[in-house]
């Protein structure tokens, strides 16, 4: 690889890095490993070797030690942030830039920032920092990769909200801060984590050592994948090869033979093992072009089987397997390779140097997994070439082109002479080579030999050789023709394969180019059809949905055939599964066609159709990668339609909501003025008139309509995300009795039970929104629950605590447990019918907000209940996870 070359595209990312500060991420697996101790500590060790060091933001949660840390370093004063009475702190980026320092320590790296800060989160204020050329050492938790959000959510149950992209964090510098379980278990039971009473909590479900112990995994995987990845960016910018790298990288090698399969498997297996990337290659020599149709369905059918595992499949035309091989492990940084080894005849392996003892014998940093595969199956002689001509024709032409270089060579003797007329046999061998293969150059080069001392070299007429001298020249001359005609044909072979993959590659550039012309379905679609049908040369059909039913909405050449009933369900079976279906797969085999799903990020957009006018398979294994192609070009453009009709809807969604609250606030702001006028009068009118039986009634109702615009403006909140969290740990008997007080008036006439035993463990909440959901609650409770008592219960749990609303009225409807909770819905066959709608979906709304389930059901004996349930893991987190 003495010619390697430096990776543009690793050298343009090498540029971009070198004029942007370098950003270094302590990453943990939970919360309390020492993250900020740790950035702390090697800041004031940074600041000792002379580098300028400010500190930007630190959480220090009241730990002593952490504080220590903080006193010898500059700390940036932080910016306040007035926000609907409350006054929050938040970093003043403009104050960094303006300081300028050479490292900033910027703690909480997925924090979301308060409204009215230049970037909704802490990591784009860091990105501007860097773009500034300042360093940034921060903090980071693995559950706030947005790759690995879900996972965590998986086992925790806990999901944060706050998360920094992957692509931001695989151009960071990670260190690992890493603690045992166990120890981190003993620091969170000491209180040196969270004070003692949400310890308890955590314990219980996020800080169980299950947890703990695969999130260390998590994080350490997740560090050594960004390693990796940094690393082989250096080494592509360096043009350095070497299969070494940070993690590892499957590679398995497919063949024609029987057991591709099986080496498929082995590395799928392999792969998972080492939790590792793996790739699937087939290489395409010239002897591709004689296998049979079962050779060439034995290579699609391996390659399909890898891509349905989770491989990324190519095919890579070479000269030899064993070039193409080395080739592919060298630009992929393989480390692990899974290959075959097959029982050869001596003739073959005379004429092919076995892969797998080449491989061995090269010395690589590999390592090479090999597997027994079936014995190669007897199969015709190969073709010359890409003609049909037989044996008896080849023979024909090579004679013939003898026999008028010998013609030329009698023309040419009195000019020349005998010693000069060997270079005129050359001619053929290279005519020979270049255009009918190598075994027909070889066989001219050694038929040109005897033609020339049969001819020319005394005694003539006869293949004795009188001179000795002649006898050298003689052999000379058929070890030269026979390089030649071994030379000619491997640069024909080169050619071959170089104009092939530049023609795959100039059509798929052009396919791309054509989709991107495409501005809407229809042109999209016709232009799909066309260029598949040209490049592969098969008719072709693209299905879509229409009202449940697959409809064609393109096809070439011509109009769209019509499908039988086979074709039909296996393209149904290809979009609701997903699969590739119908002949030349392993699914519905007897339909004519062949169907491949669309699929992308969002689903299976469409399914294209592939009929060949030969019948069986329309596209065999040396256009399985150029068909990948063009399905993921074909998906990607589909996806790209999508995605652009979802954007205009949202735009006009977005625009309506706008407007809508717009309507909604200025209505409730415009009636709230008045309405205080109307109370205070009502009020004054009392005091004057404190018999008159219409004053309970016109209260109650200034009461109600407080209530409805108060529900008014919380939607407005709640639709434009302007909610803002002030969580604080609050006790639910103080939090009921202060919304039962608020709404005396309304509750007069029910009875409260009261069931909240005191001894309840604190709930962390926002104090505003959890006194909102209270409100509504009991509300909704007096206006649809009739005269009858109403329940408060609360109940602890091993995982939470959960709050019961309960009511003796109708009921909900059967089937409306979820639907109450959507914005103006009110309930139906029975009299739930008072009230504006948007009680319980503002409940909806704030619990959404706060991490908290609610639920909606009937009562056991009667009525309807609703449960708040905080949970305990959630009140941990939604706090100190961040």
């Amino acid at each position: 690889m003495s010619d390697a070359r430096p990776s543009p595209d690793a050298l343009l990312r090498a540029a971009k890095a070198a004029s942007r500060g370098r950003l270094k991420i302590f990453l943990g697996a939970a919360p309390g490993v020492g993250k900020t101790f740790e950035m702390l500590q090697e800041g004031a060790e940074r600041q000792r070797d002379g580098a300028d060091v400010v500190v930007a933001v630190v959480e220090t949660h009241g730990r002593a030690e952490t504080e220590a840390l903080v006193a010898p370093l500059e700390v940036m004063p932080r910016r306040t942030v007035e926000y609907r009475g409350h006054a929050l702190t938040e970093m003043d980026l403009d104050a960094v830039l303006a300081r300028r320092p050479r490292i900033a320590l910027v703690d909480e790296f997925a924090h979301t920032n308060a409204p009215g800060s230049r970037h909704p989160k802490r990591w784009q204020d860091v990105m501007e920092l860097l773009d500034a050329g300042i360093d940034v050492f921060t903090t980071l938790n693995v559950q706030h990769v947005e790759s690995l959000n879900d996972v965590v959510a998986s086992f925790t149950r806990v999901r944060v909200r706050e998360t920094v992209p992957d692509s931001v964090f695989d151009e960071a510098e990670v260190e690992v801060v890493d603690l045992p379980p166990d120890e981190l278990i003993e620091r969170l039971q000491a209180g040196k984590v969270y004070i003692p009473a949400e310890a308890t909590r955590a314990l219980d479900r996020f800080f169980s050592k299950a947890n703990l112990s695969a999130l260390r995994e998590m994080a350490l995987r997740r560090a050594a994948l960004s390693v990796d990845q940094a690393l082989t960016e250096h080494l592509d910018a360096q043009a350095m090869t070497g299969t070494f790298a940070g993690g590892e990288r499957v590679l398995v090698a497919v063949s024609e033979l029987p057991g591709a399969d099986n080496l498929v498997r082995s590395a799928k297996r392999l792969a998972d093992a080492l939790k590792a990337p793996w790739q699937a290659v087939f290489i395409e020599t010239p002897r591709a072009a004689g296998f049979d149709d079962a050779q060439r369905r034995q290579v699609a059918d391996a390659l399909g089987l890898a891509a349905a595992l989770g491989a990324t499949i190519a095919t890579v035309p070479a000269e030899s397997v064993l070039v193409g091989l080395r080739a592919q492990i060298a630009e992929a940084r393989i480390t692990q390779l899974v290959i075959g080894k097959s029982s050869r005849s001596w003739w073959f392996a005379l004429r092919h140097r076995s892969v797998v003892e080449a491989i061995l014998a090269a010395g690589e940093d590999l390592a090479v997994h090999v597997l027994p595969a079936a014995t190669a199956r007897p199969r015709a002689r190969p073709k010359v070439a890409d003609s049909d001509w037989s044996l008896a024709l080849y023979g024909a032409v090579v004679i013939g082109l003898v026999a008028a270089t010998t013609a030329l060579a009698r023309l040419a003797e009195p000019w020349v002479g005998v010693g000069g007329l060997d270079l005129i046999y050359l001619l053929p061998v290279i005519v020979a080579s270049s255009r009918l293969g190598l075994w027909s150059g070889l066989a001219t080069g050694v038929l040109s030999g005897l033609a020339y001392n049969f001819f020319f070299l005394p005694p003539i007429y006869t293949f004795t050789i009188a001179d000795p001298q002649s006898v050298l020249t003689m052999f000379v001359f058929i070890g030269i023709a026979t390089f030649t005609a071994n030379l000619t044909g491997r640069l024909q072979v080169r050619a071959t394969i170089g104009v092939r993959s530049a023609q795959e590659n100039a059509a798929v550039a052009g396919f791309a180019q054509a989709l991107a012309r495409a501005s809407d379905r229809a042109t999209t679609a016709t232009t799909i059809c066309d260029e598949a049908s040209r490049l592969l040369g098969v008719t072709v059909v693209l299905l879509d949905d229409r009202q449940g039913e697959l409809e064609a909405i393109g096809a070439a050449p011509g109009e769209a055939p019509a499908l039988g009933t086979v074709d039909r369900a296996a393209a149904e079976w290809a979009w609701s599964r997903g699969e590739a279906t119908g002949v030349g797969t392993a699914t519905l085999v007897s339909a004519d066609w062949q169907f491949q799903p669309l699929k992308t990020s969002v689903g299976i957009l469409g399914v294209l159709g592939l009929l060949s006018e030969h019948g069986g398979d329309p596209v065999g294994a040396d256009r399985a990668t150029l068909l990948a192609t063009l399905l993921g070009q074909a998906a990607l453009a589909l996806e790209r339609l999508r995605l652009e009709d979802q954007l205009r809807e949202v735009t006009v969604l977005r625009e309506r909501d706008r407007l809508r609250a717009a309507l909604l606030s200025s209505i409730g702001h415009d009636l709230r003025t008045p309405l205080t006028s109307v109370a205070a009068s009502i009020d004054a009118l009392a005091v004057e008139h404190p018999d008159a039986e219409a004053m309970p009634v016109a209260r109650a109702d200034v009461a109600r309509l407080r209530r409805f615009l108060d529900n008014l403006l919380d939607m407005v909140r709640i639709d434009t995300g302007a909610i803002v969290l002030s969580p604080e740990p609050i006790d639910l008997t103080d939090a009921v009795a202060s919304a039962v007080h608020d709404l005396k008036d309304l509750l007069r006439g029910n009875h409260i039970d009261l069931r909240v035993p005191a001894n309840l463990p604190l709930v962390r909440a926002d104090p505003a929104l959890l006194h909102h959901i209270l409100i509504n609650l009991l509300a909704n409770a007096a206006i649809h629950g009739g005269a009858g008592p109403i329940a408060i219960i609360g109940e602890r749990a091993r995982d939470g605590v959960t709050l019961t609303i309960r009511d003796h009225g109708p009921g909900l409807e059967p089937g409306s447990e979820e639907r109450v909770f959507d914005t103006f819905t009110r309930g139906h066959g029975s009299d739930r019918t008072g009230g504006s709608g948007l009680g319980l979906a503002i409940v909806k709304g704030f619990a959404d907000a706060m991490g908290l389930t609610i639920r909606a059901a009937n009562a056991p004996d009667h009525g309807a209940q609703f449960s708040l349930r905080f949970e305990a893991a959630g009140m941990a987190s939604a706090n100190h996870l961040s």
